[in-house]
Formats: structure tokens, sequence, C-alpha cells
């Protein structure tokens, strides 16, 4: 898609800049993870406001859109609704969220913290954007998509312009992927110059499917990350980006999605969402092989989860998911 490029992204990025997070990177040598002779770069974006990546695309679509007086309205698994939420605050927008009775507790709590009238109902992400179609055509409030719209593209294109910067090295980069935002605006900004992995739950494989079918095909929708990476199928905006850029999808199982949360909590201290880990676990589980000496890059997206518990336990403040 044309209107995806690295110039438009670095317009997007001087606009949010003043809005969102530069989210560091950490470095993790193989053999702590039981991996030999290769760098792992985790890009710790579950530290963005909102608790997700979906911030930059949020303020993406607020900044460089003309936003009418009823406002936006956005349809989410939760963090995408969460983080549209919090841009509506903090730029003194009216914003109107529609989520589905799977979303999370903690994401739900997330968007009625930040002010904006929440809607829960229907099973799934497809439910809710139909809910929230049907409100934008009544209200006329401005529809802020998740995943297929070209702002929201632009926005997530911004963490492949920063990691870009903080870690020039990697060879590999394992984004996991839902409706495909995150993915299609990243690839986007680098371009074939680093190898792009996709990472799907077994039980959701959009970008899977959408690849051997030609084009965006419904798909399951189901498993541990159903929240955040379950919609019925990619975006029509992110699928050429996807089939130009991006090497390989694998495909990855909860328990594996669940051992990498683990991990995560074990060896570094970070705790993931289901969805947030489910790149991680595509290089614990072994469905990506690294060659040695590698750098791989592998992005930590969303922690917006209710698995942990702040109450003190036998001396400890937190424990783990």
């Amino acid at each position: 898609m044309d209107a995806i490029n690295r110039e438009r992204i670095k317009i997007a990025e001087r606009l949010i800049r003043p809005y969102i997070r530069r989210t560091p990177v950490v470095e993790i040598g193989g053999p702590d993870l039981g991996l030999d002779s290769i760098q792992v770069c985790l890009k710790l974006e579950q530290l963005q406001h909102s608790g997700s990546f979906k911030t930059r695309g949020a303020f993406a679509n607020l900044l460089m859109r003309t936003i009418p007086e009823a406002g936006v309205v956005a349809a989410s698994g939760g963090n995408h609704g969460a983080a549209v939420a919090y841009a509506a605050m903090k730029l003194g927008l009216a914003a109107r969220i529609f989520v589905p009775s799977i979303s999370s507790p903690a994401k739900i709590q997330r968007i009625r913290d930040y002010g904006a009238d929440l809607v829960v109902g229907g099973e799934r992400y497809a439910d809710a954007l139909a809910a929230s179609e049907a409100w934008a055509a009544r209200s006329k409030a401005l529809p802020v998509h998740a995943f297929d719209q070209a702002e929201t593209l632009l926005g997530q294109g911004t963490l492949g312009l920063e990691l870009e910067e903080q870690a020039p090295g990697l060879d590999t980069l394992l984004v996991a992927v839902g409706g495909g935002g995150l993915i299609g605006g990243i690839a986007a900004w680098f371009a074939g110059r680093v190898r792009m992995v996709g990472v799907e739950p077994e039980a959701s494989p959009t970008l899977s499917k959408a690849l051997e079918a030609g084009r965006p095909v419904d798909a399951e929708t189901g498993g541990i990350a159903a929240d955040s990476l379950a919609p019925r199928r990619v975006g029509e905006c992110v699928f050429p980006i996807a089939k130009g850029y991006v090497d390989r999808v694998v495909l990855v199982t909860d328990d594996a999605i669940r051992k990498a949360q683990e991990t995560l909590w074990n060896v570094a201290r970070i705790v993931a969402e289901p969805g947030g880990a489910a790149a991680f676990a595509a290089l614990l589980s072994g469905r990506y092989r690294p060659r040695p000496q590698e750098c791989v890059g592998v992005l930590v997206s969303g922690a917006n989860t209710t698995a942990v518990d702040f109450a003190p336990r036998d001396g400890e403040g937190i424990t783990p998911p």
C-alpha cells in the first residue's frame, strides 16, 4: 500500500512523539534462555502508555485526521480500545469504545479509567466491530480501526523506526500478528532490510490463512490470546505489505505462549499478557530456529493482564503470571 511508507512513518513519528514513550530494549544472551550462540533483543513495548503498542496508532489517528464534534469510536479486544481512550483523554476528545465479553478485566478497567464511554457486548472482536460501525453511522463519530486504517499502520510503523535506532544490528524481528497492523507498519518501515517473521496462535491463524489463499479470508478465532490476536481476518491494508515483506509466519500453541509468559517473568521479571508474549513463544518453542550468531529481535507488545498479584505474600510484593 503506497500510503504506508518510510516518509509518512517519519511524519507520524514527529506528530506523536510528544505523546508516546520511547520504550527500552533489553538484551538477553541465548544461554539464559537455553539457546546457544545468539543474541536476543527484547523491545519492551508493554511499557508504552496504556500498556501496549496500540497507543502509537491511536495518537496517529487522532492527530492526522479531522475529528468531528461527536468524537471517536473504536472496536477492540481491549488494547486498542484502551489506547484510543487514553489518546482521547489526553487530547480532550469524546470516545466510545466497544469490546467483546472475552476482553480481559484488566483491559476493561483501563478503558474505564481513561474516561471513555464503554460498551461490552458480543463474544468476539467481530461483534464489537459491527456494533461500533452501527454507532458511527448513527452518531457521525470518527471510526478508529484497530488495524485496517492507514494512520493506524503509520503509527505502529514508528515502532520500527525507534527500534532501528536502538538495535541497528538486528537480523530478524519476531512480531505477533492479530489483524496485522503492527507487523504491517513495522514491515513497511524496514522494507526488507530486516527479516520479518510473523507469529500467530494456532487457534487464530489470520495471516497464515490469508497468505495461503492469496487474499484476506476468515479464520478461526480462539485460544489464550483471543482478546488481542483473534480478529476474524487480517486487514486489507495490511495484506499487500505482509505479502511483500514478511519472510514467513509461524504458529505457536497456547502452552508455548504460557511458557513464554513464565520465562519472561523468571528470566527478566517482565510481565506480558498472552498476546504480548506470543512472539517470544516462537523463539522458545523452536517454531523459529535462529542461525548461529543471529541477532533476533522480539517484540513484547502488551501487558494488560490481571495475572499479577500485588498483595504481599511471604515477603514478596508480586507473584508471577
